[in-house]
């Protein structure tokens, strides 16, 4: 080859190298990325220096911004930062979601004149969005959702043409959803779902939008938005509309007649929780077609379907959940048996007030899959087609009315999970029936009839991962066949069954074990080191507890040992828990000191102890414990000083009982530092001093209303609970094939002296205010600051060495139910103004030094005299001994007086009921001939009278659910 051949087309190769390195680098996305340690791209310092502003103004806990230094040159190599190298290398996208940062949008962002997506998401932003984001012409991506954006929402984003999605779902902005939107006409998402308190005055809009393929505006009021499904067909490309909470049902004109036959493009639809009636159909018609795939109509007042949607050939899911109309299940079957039977595959149905008979027509769903009616009034036998339909995979027939045996038939369901709990069926159906469920992995029969044997045919389910058969009425020894099943979820709790448990310590599949309420005794096996839920309550199990060192897998967030007899101490190995959530060890026979290392127990949030023989002072690494909110320590032997730390840390409490112990010295003043504080128990014990007057900072029992019940602690533990738990639907669980997490609950309890007996609160704990220092050696004064405390309900001070007159704002506490301040020195007057407290239906003043008259009132005289004895100076009624000057006051009266008023009386009882008679029939003629007014006058009748009703038993309730009866 000639050499100036050579050499050119060595030139033309060197030149080819370069061009396809320099089109490799710009590929990879101009991401600043070192090639043999050299830098190819650099971001510009215009752009670098905002980026540095914008983090300033944040703060940033998880350090997500961490490689965003001033040292590094190259912005375009920071998390979360795009660059493109066809622009210069400027920063084109901003991907921050998630990342926990707080703080505002720093203005530095308007120097970002390149930038085409700006995801903030799932931060705590706040403030106002600022006008730096109008500027940003080139977006196409706005996404600012689930952060605290307040004020308006700015009108300057419709000046931003470029966007094809924009997201402020879930923030604080109120006002109108600005018109000015209409102007993206490039959107394809537009999410304002729960933006805050918005409103749409009307959707016009929306028209130009033609692209917009996903609508969600949950929460945002379309009250007076006329004619918006007019607007919501037009949009010829939505696939995806969600109105939830939007009260619809306001709307006074929501469509006009010329769009009845308007075709929509729409797949799913959302209309949850709008209190919408069946009028709703003739508006929702344009709305749907054969398109339509999942509708959602939950939360609303509808008393059934119209026969179009179950002729609807791609609706595949419906749900129809919380919905306050009565609805014949048979006639919703018939109305949805068409096309839509042939594609339906979820029917979700639950606390919808079905009724009627569970119909065959449900053998018309040949693709049904997941079937959930729990809590209904569906009534009658469960129909035997139900057992036929191959695909159904999940069944919850729950909470029901549904009687009689079970269906040997069941064996020829193909379904995974099956819920029949909570329904008066009983019965076992053959082994061989039974032993055709092949596929079930999750069993349910909990509150059905299965005793009083064990079913042994459940042994032959060898796929089964779940079961509860509690409460179930089974009285027998449990087969150890039962033990050996390879089972995640075990509950056979509130049953009779006796024996003793084997060794479970290789089943280290099981995650939840619930044997609670049954007669098992001897010592505690050992037990998987997997486990997450141990309920070994309420039984007779024997021997100490150091089999609790042997789980040591780190996962136990629920351990209930509670009413055994176990005995001897806590062993010293808790470092193991340090996801335990529920400790309950309480009515047992264990002793000892608590050990140092239930400090270790960091995400402790119940502690009861109650009922045992611990003794010895509390230790101090409990104070780690800092998410403790009840704490039940009473009935011990327990000394020493109460701690002070308890109220400097552990300030999440709302319960702290410490009754019955040996607690000496005084009450410290820091027990005023927990705010949450709402049960305060330091009954039986050696206290003395004065009662702090700084118990007044107690906001709990002043705030006005109960808050929602602190005495809920949910935790994840596999499958849906045992009789501790409550749960919504099984819908609601995340339900693989291997493993159901649920949430569930767990919910205190405590023994409380309430009315002169003890008694113990369970599932209205939450809603108890009560303060008992009874049984002490306390002195002074009732501190007056205590009646700021308006809406405690129990105040117990009896027993003590106080002195000196009930505080005169003692009427304030208009809530208190139960006031106790027997046996004490206590002097002066019952204060007039507790003849306000009108719902105080225990006192007992008796044993002080009281005198003078006791205040008229309803409550105060509704007493026992006992309320009062041991007062030799106090009189009126209802005590016998009358007070100075009521004898003059009967004195006076005349015969004539007395002949008069029996002449008046006998007129008036003549003129009454000749008045009464007349009346009587003019009313009963007119309702007899007017059938309109009869039937108004009825319907009023049945208002008013639900109204006495429920306002009556609200009262009772208020009174009642204080305290099991």
């Amino acid at each position: 080859m000639h050499r100036c051949v050579f050499i050119i087309f060595s030139l033309v190769l060197l030149c080819l190298q370069n061009t396809s390195a320099n089109q490799l680098v710009a590929v990879e996305g101009g991401r600043g990325d070192d090639t043999n340690g050299v830098t190819t791209n650099k971001c510009l310092d215009k752009e670098r220096d905002a980026l540095l502003q914008f983090k300033a103004n944040l703060h940033d806990p998880d350090g997500s911004l961490s490689t965003w230094r001033p040292e590094d040159d190259d912005c375009c190599a920071w998390k979360g930062v795009w660059c493109d190298s066809q622009t210069g290398h400027h920063v084109t996208d901003l991907y921050l979601s998630d990342a926990g940062l707080v703080g505002e949008i720093s203005h530095s962002l308007v120097n970002l004149t390149y930038l085409n997506v700006l995801d903030l998401r799932y931060n705590s932003f706040h403030g106002t969005i600022p006008t730096c984001i109008g500027s940003l012409t080139e977006l196409t991506d706005l996404r600012l959702s689930h952060n605290s954006f307040h004020g308006t929402i700015p009108t300057f984003i419709g000046s931003l043409t470029e966007l094809t999605l924009l997201e402020l779902s879930d923030n604080s902005f109120y006002g109108t959803i600005p018109p000015e939107f209409g102007n993206l006409t490039n959107l394809e998402g537009l999410y304002l779902g729960d933006v805050g308190r918005c409103r749409v005055e009307n959707l016009d809009w929306l028209s130009p939008l033609s692209h917009l393929v996903h609508l969600e505006m949950d929460g945002t009021s379309l009250a007076k938005a006329n004619q918006w499904v007019n607007v919501i067909s037009s949009l010829r490309k939505l696939l995806s509309l969600s109105l939830d909470g939007c009260e619809l049902s306001q709307v006074m004109y929501p469509y006009s007649s010329s769009f009845l036959n308007s075709s929509s493009s729409i797949e799913y639809l959302y209309l949850r929780n709008n209190n919408l009636t069946s009028s709703m159909y003739r508006w929702l018609f344009p709305l749907t077609s054969n398109k339509l795939c999942r509708l959602d109509l939950s939360g609303n007042m509808l008393d059934g379907i119209p026969k179009y949607l179950g002729n609807l050939s791609s609706l595949y899911s419906l749900d129809f959940n919380n919905n306050s109309d009565v609805v014949n299940f048979p006639s919703f079957l018939y109305n949805l048996s068409g096309c839509t039977s042939l594609t339906l595959r979820s029917l979700y149905a639950e606390r919808s007030q079905f009724t009627g008979s569970f119909s065959d027509i449900i053998q018309k769903f040949s693709s049904l899959r997941y079937l959930y009616l729990s809590d209904n009034h569906i009534n009658g036998t469960i129909s035997e087609k139900l057992w036929e339909l191959s695909s159904l995979d999940h069944i919850c027939l729950s909470q029901n009315h549904l009687s009689g045996a079970i269906s040997e038939n069941i064996g020829n369901s193909m379904a995974s999970i099956i819920n029949l709990s909570k329904n008066p069926l009983q019965g076992v159906p053959s082994t061989d029936h039974m032993s055709n469920l092949s596929y079930v992995k999750q069993l349910d029969l909990s509150s059905c009839k299965l005793g009083p044997h064990f079913p042994r045919w459940i042994q032959k389910l060898e796929k089964l991962i779940h079961l509860d058969i509690s409460n179930t009425s089974i009285s027998d020894t449990a087969p150890p066949e039962i033990w050996n099943m390879q089972l995640s979820y075990l509950n056979i709790s509130s049953n009779n069954i006796s024996g003793e448990a084997p060794d479970l310590s290789s089943r280290d599949f099981a995650i939840t074990i619930d044997l609670s309420s049954n007669s098992f005794n001897g010592p505690i096996p050992h037990l998987p080191l997997r486990l997450v839920l141990l309920n070994l309550s309420r039984n007779k199990f024997s021997g100490g507890i150091s089999f609790i060192c042997q789980i040591v897998g780190g996962f136990l967030k629920f351990l209930d040992l509670s009413h055994n007899s176990l005995t001897g101490q806590i062993p010293d190995c808790l470092w193991h828990f340090k996801e335990l959530k529920v400790l309950n060890l309480g009515h047992n026979s264990l002793s000892g000191r608590l050990p140092p290392s239930i400090g270790c127990l960091i995400q402790l949030e119940v502690l009861y102890l109650y009922k045992n023989s611990f003794s010895g002072q509390l230790p101090l690494s409990l104070k780690n414990c800092t998410k403790l909110n009840f704490l039940d320590l009473g009935a011990n032997r327990f000394s020493g000083n109460v701690p002070a730390w308890i109220g400097e840390n552990l300030s999440g409490l709302y319960a702290l009982i410490l009754r019955s112990n040996n607690f000496f010295g005084t009450i410290p003043l820091q027990v005023c530092q927990l705010p949450n504080l709402q049960i305060l128990d330091f009954s039986r014990n050696n206290l003395h001093g004065s009662i702090p007057s700084c118990l007044s900072n107690l906001t709990r029992m002043a705030q006005e209303g109960f808050l929602p019940p602190p005495n809920v602690h949910p935790y994840t533990a596999p499958s849906y609970p045992h009789p501790y738990i409550s749960y919504s639907s099984l819908k609601m669980y995340n339900v693989t094939e291997t493993e159901y997490d649920a949430q569930e609950e767990y919910v205190d309890h405590a023994m409380i002296e309430w009315q002169g007996d003890e008694r113990e609160f369970t599932r209205n704990l939450g809603l108890l205010k009560t303060i008992d220092l009874s049984s002490n050696n306390l002195t002074g004064h009732i501190p007056y600051e205590l009646t700021d405390l308006h809406e405690l309900l129990a105040l117990n001070l009896s027993k003590n060495a106080l002195i000196g007159e009930i505080p005169q704002q003692v009427g304030q506490m208009k809530n208190l139910l139960a006031l106790d301040l027997s046996r004490n020195s206590l002097s002066g007057g019952i204060p007039s103004t507790m003849s306000q407290m009108t719902l105080l239906c225990y006192l007992d003043v008796s044993s002080n030094n009281f005198s003078g008259r006791i205040p008229s009132s309803t409550q105060l005289q509704s007493f026992q005299h006992s309320s009062y004895d041991g007062n030799a100076g106090l009189c009126g009624p209802p005590l016998s001994r009358k007070c100075p000057g009521d004898e003059e006051s009967l004195v006076g009266k005349s015969e004539g007086d007395g002949k008069d008023r029996d002449e008046d009386w006998g007129w008036l009882c003549i003129g009454g009921g000749t008045g009464f008679v007349t009346g009587f029939w003019i009313a009963c003629g007119a309702l007899l001939l007017n059938h309109r007014g009869r039937r108004a006058f009825f319907n009023f009748y049945d208002s008013f009278r639900d109204w006495v009703y429920v306002t009556v038993v609200v009262f009772i309730a208020k009174l009642q659910r204080i305290a099991h009866m």
